[in-house]
């Protein structure tokens, strides 16, 4: 009830349409929908699908509107941002699929040699097809921010250093933001048979069957941050580290967090607003140490914080006692002046970052179903 509770609490957060009885969520965008429509005729047409997931939501990422017409096409499930799934949960997921009779690969976009094992698994499902069709239309679906785009380009450059008389074509448009990829584009991949990959627009479900599953998607940054608001977001986040009882496996950071601040303190200041690493930039040695010290900072805060905790978990109340303690720790943590406006949020926004860049450790926020149907 603990964390179920804490979800119900943010239901007027953000500008997503929240139903107090915990109904249907709504967010859709104009250029999305004109999307699904083309969508739905080029699967008609198309001889395979690759429906890509993220791997830390495995369930909630998949495209619920269109399961029923994915399921009925040949479909490999390509599990994206694997380096970021637990991969002890997320073989589990893939021996559900496999229970399910339901293609599935986890896989890095960014990998070529992780991508080139999808291409193998997609030539090999449409080895029965090639045989009568001169022509093979190749689909890739999925919700906002799952990485489509990035496995296009990895699909792109592989064909041409196969194909190096191909005609060069645009690269599909990458971004952060979930939704960037508007238009539906074409790649041609290979020759006799020619088969086509088309990259289409993230899309959305129109309606989100539960809260969770928006914080989840949320979280993942498959939702834009603005939808949801990024305080209901961490919050959620540390729910659910509190509730699996994560921080407690932090435990060892304690000793480390002492050397570091006995080590000297004399440190630089430093700019923690993007923690990503920057395009063509070597990284410097310092900023490094400073994030790796900050994460830690963070984990021990959380520790801490879990470990002194002496109420119930799964009460509500207790809970956001919890969370309120915790925030006003990783502000602490997080280096943010204690009379900073907005600190509450600029503690949501990084610590966000910490865990999407997977400075927090892997995760799986989905719980394994017991086998059954893909729906």
């Amino acid at each position: 009830m603990g964390l179920k509770g804490v979800v119900k609490k943010g239901m007027e957060l953000g500008e997503m349409a929240f139903n107090k009885d915990g109904g249907v969520i709504n967010w859709f965008p104009g250029h999305m929908a004109a999307a699904t429509r083309a969508i739905r005729q080029r699967l008609k047409l198309s001889d395979l699908i690759i429906e890509v997931r993220d791997a830390r939501i495995p369930l909630s990422s998949a495209h619920e509107e269109l399961q029923s017409q994915l399921s009925a096409k040949r479909r490999v499930i390509a599990l994206n941002k694997k380096d970021l799934a637990n991969p002890n949960i997320l073989n589990k997921w893939v021996g559900y699929f496999e229970s399910c009779k339901q293609d599935c690969l986890p896989i890095n976009a960014h990998s070529r040699s992780s991508v080139r094992k999808l291409l193998e698994l997609v030539e090999f499902k449409l080895k029965e097809v090639i045989s009568r069709e001169p022509t093979l239309l190749v689909m890739v679906v999925g919700v906002p921010n799952v990485g489509k785009s990035a496995l296009i380009n990895s699909i792109h450059q592989i064909a041409s250093s196969r194909f190096p008389v191909q005609e060069k074509k645009k690269r599909a448009t990458v971004g952060p933001l979930p939704g960037v990829t508007q238009d539906i584009a074409g790649y041609k991949i290979a020759h006799q048979p020619s088969i086509y990959v088309l990259d289409t627009p993230g899309i959305l479900v129109p309606s989100i069957p539960n809260l969770e599953m928006g914080l989840k998607l949320a979280l993942a940054g498959s939702v834009k941050d603005s939808v949801v608001g990024e305080e209901r977001i961490a919050q959620y986040l540390l729910a659910v580290l509190n509730t699996r009882a994560t921080p407690l496996h932090w435990k060892h950071l304690n000793k480390k967090m002492e050397e570091i601040n006995s080590a000297s303190d004399d440190k630089l200041e430093y700019n923690l607003k993007d923690l990503r690493p920057r395009k063509r930039k070597p990284a410097n040695v310092s900023d490094v140490q400073y994030v790796e010290d900050i994460v830690t900072a963070v984990q021990r805060a959380l520790y801490g914080t879990l470990s002194e905790f002496n109420g119930n978990l799964e009460d509500e109340n207790d809970l956001e006692c919890l969370i309120e303690e915790q925030f006003k720790e990783l502000q602490k943590a997080l280096k943010i002046p204690h009379k900073a406006s907005e600190a509450r949020l600029m503690v949501s926004k990084k610590f966000l970052t910490l865990f999407r860049t997977g400075k927090l450790g892997s995760f799986v926020l989905d719980d394994v179903p017991e086998a059954k149907p893909v729906s």
